[in-house]
């Protein structure tokens, strides 16, 4: 690669130059009183992403995965019982992160293009008289299909069973590029990374802690050392770490921050809608279909894409990176050889897109796809030309 294409995978995503340049900074030393200056005003501004008055704010150096780690190890005892319905890779893992630290693991099948089902949730809550079940874990932005659940819908059936589950919820691909409602949906752990929406390097777990959830760790009894919630909070309150931070990464979450609220959150949320509207229109008029199964599924971060019958969808990934120098999502369990992904979240602009449909597009002519060289491209030239005011509305 020569480093100056745009990376259209649903992340690590893009890292503005900005963000390069403020993570570009010589060590400090952590432990210094004014540390402290850094730190604490970050978490205060964390919490104006996750829409949270009430919760906390913690994060680890790591990626996603060691939030998911944190939430499930901070909250919950071996054997205890958790509800998981599986409906793509991500979700898929929260199955396997659980059943790994000895939970006792429920989950409901559903159809890979589908999102979390509410009403079977709210079904089995309501029968669980005797609130065995002690959490359910949703995935908000499933990457693999590139669907977008309905979180307020699962809390409205948790409610309405009386159910006292805690609510663990993936947004890693969705936070800080979608409108994500921590205490209007009643999330007690939100897990988030920086290497997504917030355009960082990857290496910072992020996560979103209701006061319940806290609450919750005081009896809960998976070990933890590195992950515990305790140790990174009291920490937190006296203004450092429990162990060496991540001093770069924490300069570009504030860099990054600052770009997110100068723009305003409800103009990114209404940027990915155009952005995702215009690749829907090229697959459309491409003649293919997405994995998502119905327009309220899908995702404004990431397009996942069924390839014609007799195409393999690793080798057109493959072509687009060996012949364009451009990197596309590969198909993920379910969806391998079967479908692609176009990432189109954190750093990109409507130009950006036009350029990774354009290279796409290329690679699928190369390789004898019904595709008509310009179709695609020129559906989603035509939507962003038109979509200001269809993209404040959709925002709105």
């Amino acid at each position: 690669m020569n480093g100056q294409n745009p990376v259209f995978i649903p992340g690590p995503t893009n890292i503005p130059d900005r963000l390069r340049h403020a993570m570009n900074v010589q060590t400090s030393d952590h432990r210094a009183p004014d540390f402290v200056n850094l730190l604490a005003p970050l978490i205060e501004d964390l919490k104006k992403i996750f829409k949270t008055r009430t919760g906390s704010v913690i994060t680890f150096p790591s990626s996603g995965t060691g939030g998911w780690e944190a939430a499930i190890t901070n909250t919950l005892s071996p054997g205890d019982k958790v509800l998981v319905a599986r409906y793509g890779m991500f979700s898929h893992r929260w199955i396997d992160l659980c059943q790994r630290h000895n939970l006792d693991v429920e989950i409901i099948e559903c159809e890979w293009g589908t999102g979390a089902p509410a009403n079977l949730f709210g079904e089995r809550l309501a029968s669980d008289t005797s609130h065995n079940i002690k959490a359910l874990l949703i995935t908000h932005n499933e990457t693999a299909t590139g669907v977008r659940s309905d979180i307020a819908a699962v809390r409205q059936a948790m409610n309405k069973a009386n159910h006292p589950a805690l609510l663990y919820v993936d947004c890693v691909s969705s936070l800080a590029s979608m409108d994500f409602r921590m205490d209007d949906w009643g999330v007690d752990l939100a897990v988030s990374g920086s290497q997504k929406g917030f355009m960082l390097a990857t290496g910072m777990a992020i996560i979103g802690v209701s006061e319940k959830a806290l609450a919750a760790g005081e009896s809960a009894t998976c070990p933890r050392c590195f992950f515990d919630f305790r140790d990174m909070g009291n920490a937190n309150a006296s203004g450092g770490f429990p162990y060496t931070p991540p001093f770069q990464l924490l300069m570009g979450l504030r860099e990054s921050l600052d770009m997110l609220f100068e723009e305003g959150l409800e103009n990114v949320f209404a940027r990915h809608y155009r952005l995702a509207q215009g690749v829907r229109k090229a697959v459309e008029a491409w003649g293919m279909k997405l994995c998502a199964r119905t327009p309220d599924l899908y995702s404004d971060t990431v397009s996942t894409i069924y390839t014609p019958d007799g195409f393999d969808s690793n080798i057109l990934t493959n072509h687009a990176y060996d012949k364009y120098d451009v990197s596309f999502g590969i198909g993920l369990g379910e969806m391998n050889t079967k479908a692609f992904r176009i990432g189109h979240l954190g750093s990109l602009s409507d130009v950006m897109v036009l350029a990774g449909l354009s290279a796409i597009e290329m690679a699928m002519v190369d390789l004898s796809y019904p595709v008509k060289l310009g179709y695609g491209v020129a559906a989603a030239q035509e939507y962003y030309r038109n979509s200001d005011n269809l993209a404040q509305s959709k925002a709105a």
